[in-house]
């Protein structure tokens, strides 16, 4: 005799693989919940990854905050000319690490190469100060070429615009400042101002390519210089011990520092883009979690059709006193079998598929000749993912529960069968 309760053991009974047609409804069952939980966990992950992989890059370039100057009487920005005093100002605070000076500004650079013709283009300028800026990013920790030589007129470029404008280290280029620009084409005798020579002194890779090809890096001095700023800056960069506590360390500096002080966070900064992410996310994810609740009602069909072939056994248990609780519990134990079968199998496909993403997508990519994930439009060379164990459990502890809820009809209708009637029928 089993040991198992009668409800689980006429449950597994009644599953055995048979050649019927309520066996190939529940394979195909078992396969929808499969797919759906597979899908659903690479999706899913693939989207955390994104985010997540998308804040490190932010945060590699850009700082937790920025402390910028404004005239309180009209909330314009101004230019911060005590910028030290700010610093040590901040470094008194707690919560904050690191805090850098910073200028930004847009300049036209021009390639001198030994043979052929120029190339133009038109990067931000990024003014900082070495002993600084690493208390606020690691980017000069990303270089790939060359080393963080801020001596003399030196520029340290990304990777891509390096690629594009075909620049290695030591190379010669010029560079125009907006003023200068607009000095030659306001002259009336057509005056030519020759650029500022400057030399490349690194390659960095900050890991997106929206910096890796819109940036270049130089000494705080240089860019003064090249704008006609004395001693002034446009920020203050600030690092914090937890970025994700910049809403409530915000205020706290902002008494600190007074209203001729304007703060900007990097989740205002990048506002847009991070809750473009995550509507996604969730979007994605309520999409295809239609795709268990197909597979549910394929669950519901076998139980329908398995209940109509065993209705003459079904009054034979009720007839030898077998319960309405434990007919109820015998069709609820094989969805849920059938479901924790699909959940399980989803599982292990799942985490098998993000293991070899990027090996997929290079298959893919070299059958198709297409590059289906292109850095220039999703920032990244690969594609990321992170496994979070709290949306594994919601996928899979939803879709479990979906299964058992599919056969709670059918289970209902098996129960309220009466024997005479159910051995009548048959």
């Amino acid at each position: 005799m089993s040991r198992l309760p009668v409800e689980l053991f006429l449950a597994l009974r009644y599953l055995r693989p048979k050649r019927t047609f309520v066996s190939v409804i529940t394979l195909v069952s078992v396969l929808g919940v499969l797919l759906g939980v597979a899908v659903l966990i690479v999706v899913i992950s693939v989207m955390t990854g994104f985010d997540k992989q998308l804040q490190e890059g932010l945060l590699r370039f850009d700082s937790h905050m920025k402390v910028l100057a404004r005239d309180p009487t009209t909330d314009e920005g101004q230019l911060l000319a005590n910028y030290r005093d700010v610093i040590r100002r901040l470094r008194d605070h707690p919560e904050v690490t690191g805090a850098a000076p910073s200028f930004l500004g847009k300049v036209m650079l021009e390639t001198q190469p030994a043979q052929g013709s120029s190339q133009l283009d038109a990067p931000f300028f990024r003014g900082i100060e070495p002993e600084f800026e690493s208390s606020v990013s690691g980017l000069l920790g990303e270089l790939v070429a060359g080393k963080p030589d801020f001596e003399g007129r030196t520029l340290i470029v990304g990777v891509n615009l390096a690629r594009a404008l075909k620049l290695r280290v030591d190379d010669r280029v010029a560079v125009y400042s907006p003023q200068a620009l607009r000095r030659m084409k306001d002259s009336k005798g057509g005056e030519i101002i020759p650029g500022d020579d400057y030399r490349v002194a690194g390659i960095f890779d900050a890991g997106m390519y929206e910096y890796n090809v819109n940036f270049v890096l130089t000494s705080l001095e240089n860019a003064q210089e090249l704008y006609g700023l004395d001693q002034q800056v446009h920020a203050v960069l600030v690092r914090l011990k937890d970025p994700l506590s910049v809403g409530r360390v915000r205020w706290e500096l902002q008494e600190l520092l007074g209203p001729n002080f304007r703060i900007s966070t990097w989740m205002d900064e990048h506002s847009d883009i991070l809750t473009a992410l995550q509507v996604e996310k969730n979007m994605m994810f309520y999409i295809l979690f239609f795709i268990m609740i197909v597979a549910a009602f394929g669950i519901m069909n076998s139980q329908i059709t398995f209940v109509v072939q065993k209705t003459r056994e079904i009054g034979m248990l009720k007839a030898l006193g077998t319960s309405r609780a434990s007919i109820v519990a015998l069709f609820l134990i094989q969805s849920a079998i059938v479901g924790a079968l699909g959940v399980g199998l989803g599982l292990g496909a799942g985490l098998l598929a993000l293991a070899y993403r990027n090996e997929f997508l290079d298959f893919m990519n070299r059958m198709t000749g297409l590059e289906l994930f292109p850095a220039s439009t999703y920032q990244f060379t690969r594609l990321p993912a992170v496994i979070d164990a709290g949306d594994i459990t919601l996928i899979c502890g939803s879709a479990l529960v979906i299964c058992v809820l599919a056969g709670v009809i059918p289970a209902w209708t098996a129960a309220r069968l009466r024997p005479v009637q159910a051995l009548r029928n048959e």
